[in-house]
């Protein structure tokens, strides 16, 4: 007797499946990240409290944006938006051999360039540092920064391997270990702020930093043994595979490059504002990082392998359910995130107050913090809306896009940061410093100019991507994700109103005193009845998809009998 399976029923089974499957990679790759986000922490009141917005970390913040770049640029993002679909499209052929032969050659051609342009960056970084990093330092802090620089480089060199092999892992739907290997670079750089800090002062943090490149690498090696991974000593620059991987990289390390020039503009500017605006803006964006990574990274470590293998087949209507459903947890996680992260961020910042770390240095770091959290959703979005043309092996578009955002972020930039005064602060600075007075101080304001100039750079972006997504996909499923946006922002709007309530309730019963042990309590009191009213909220509203990551690992779903 035939057997009738309704095809609508099987398809519907597959979406979901594939939906708890990312869901469950998505909770591994958070919980992770948490870890690592907690240590970070860790690392940020340490040094915070050590060094404030001053002087020598404006100069380790400066230090770092050329051997972050040179990654960012070879071995990051670029490369693996690049390799991935290329590898994974061997593996979806099953042809095992080829996809370690086309990884032996990109780890060995990469390593080698990394190495290569490591080495011219170390050589020439008196120019580099005096000419696009800090030209606003004193000669003392630029010839800081380049001592640093040099020693930030060697562990560049270790993560372009590493880097690879994340994608390599991610590759076989493998994310523990990928998950694992940041936590083990802040544990290197905790280890330098712990042990290191007190008898190497800023070196301290540098050399834990490349300790931290080294464990990062370290705890990826256990994974290429479980895939039974294969290497060959070749460079293979003849392989037309090898080539495509490059054509497919090169307008996406101009996008990267892009994203790094904003960042190098800015911290150019900010070194003219007086010193604490390079850390302020640094110390800003890594607050803002902590629910961006958690969400918008998170996401798109998981969410882009499975767009590419559906891109692989050309299933359409996968891919789009698969970017509809990571847009609406990224909505999810990132609005209650702005609107907490804006009402609770004070409080965060007061608990690094202490030693060098003063009530105005928190006034410039919240000033930054503000601007950054406005544009948590639109990076967190960005993270997954980008991949989703790289998935496509379509990495023109997406450059051309970042080329208008960052054309606006710079031109803001200049503009919100009030550098037209750029000569007569540098001018102040130096002369108060000649004088053997305390170096100026930046002003909050401009630095938030910064901050908002990159919020709104990024927003335009995201904008521009998913209505061309909308049009090549034919739909991004609009009704589910403005269901799923209006119902956050209520929730995240109730959460607001609590978390102000619990504020002013503190407030009157006189618990605001600005003790340490108070300001931890203020902060979980007001995080944890946020939460509380947010999920509230949310279940009375009948969201979905917070009932779904509720439940799927409360109860098990009976097997569908065809």
């Amino acid at each position: 007797m035939a057997i009738e399976v309704d095809a609508s029923s099987v398809e519907v089974n597959s979406v979901e499946k594939r939906t708890r499957q990312v869901i469950q990679s998505t909770i591994i790759v958070v919980v992770a990240f948490t870890v690592a986000r907690i240590i970070s922490l860790g690392q940020t009141f340490i040094i915070g409290r050590t060094f404030g917005v001053g002087m020598e970390w404006d100069a380790y913040v400066s230090a770092n944006r050329i051997p972050e770049q040179i990654f960012n640029l070879i071995a990051g993002g670029a490369l693996a938006n690049a390799f991935i679909p290329v590898f994974s499209g061997y593996l979806a052929q099953d042809d095992r051999e080829g996809a370690w032969r086309i990884a032996s050659k990109v780890i060995n051609t990469i390593f080698t360039l990394t190495l290569v342009l490591s080495i011219l960056a170390a050589i020439n970084a008196p120019w580099l540092v005096r000419t696009f990093i800090a030209s606003g330092f004193s000669i003392e802090q630029q010839a800081l920064t380049v001592r640093l620089m040099r020693i930030l480089l060697v562990g560049t060199v270790i993560f372009s391997v590493s880097g690879i092999l994340m994608g390599i892992l991610q590759s076989h739907n493998r994310f523990l270990l990928p998950a694992l290997a940041p936590i083990m670079y802040d544990v290197g750089i905790l280890f330098g702020a712990v042990v290191l800090l007190k008898p190497f002062g800023i070196y301290g943090i540098v050399y834990g930093a490349v300790i931290g490149a080294a464990l990062h690498l370290a705890i990826q090696l256990p994974g290429l043994l479980q895939v039974k991974a294969r290497w060959w000593p070749q460079l293979g620059w003849n392989d037309p595979t090898l080539w495509r991987v490059a054509r497919l990289m090169l307008p996406n390390i101009a996008a990267i490059g892009l994203f790094g020039l904003n960042f190098t503009v800015m911290g150019n500017i900010a070194s003219w504002l007086g010193t604490g605006a390079v850390s302020g803006l640094d110390w800003g964006w890594r607050l803002m990082q902590i629910p961006e990574t958690l969400i918008g990274t998170a996401m798109a470590t998981v969410i882009f392998p499975t767009l590419s293998a559906l891109s692989a087949v050309n299933d359409e209507k996968g891919k789009r359910d698969a970017m509809s459903g990571a847009l609406r947890f990224i909505f999810i996680g990132t609005i209650p995130s702005v609107i907490g992260l804006i009402l609770v961020g004070r409080l965060l910042i007061r608990l690094l107050e202490g030693g060098a770390f003063d009530s105005s240095a928190s006034a410039l770091v919240y000033a930054a913090l503000q601007a950054y959290a406005l544009g948590i959703i639109a990076h967190a979005v960005l993270e997954v809306a980008a991949p989703s043309f790289y998935a496509d092996k379509d990495t023109i578009t997406p450059l051309l896009v970042r080329l208008g955002g960052s054309a606006l972020n710079i031109g803001l930039a200049y503009v919100l940061s009030g550098v037209g005064q750029v000569e007569t602060y540098a001018l102040l600075n130096r002369f108060s410093i000649s004088l053997g007075y305390p170096a100026m101080v930046a002003n909050p304001i401009n630095v938030a100019g910064l901050a908002l100039a990159n919020t709104i750079g990024v927003t335009f972006e995201i904008g521009v991507l998913l209505w061309l997504l909308r049009r090549r996909w034919h739909g991004i499923n609009e009704s589910a994700l403005t269901a799923t946006v209006v119902k956050t922002v209520i929730a995240s709007l109730a959460m607001g109103l609590a978390i102000v309530g619990t504020n002013f309730l503190w407030d009157i019963i006189g618990l605001n005193n600005g003790r340490l042990l108070f300001t931890i309590a203020q902060i979980l009191v007001e995080t944890g009845i946020g939460i509380i009213v947010f999920f509230g909220t949310a279940m009375l509203l009948k969201m979905d998809e917070l009932k779904l990551m509720l439940t799927m690992y409360l109860r098990r779903r009976k097997a569908v009998q065809i």
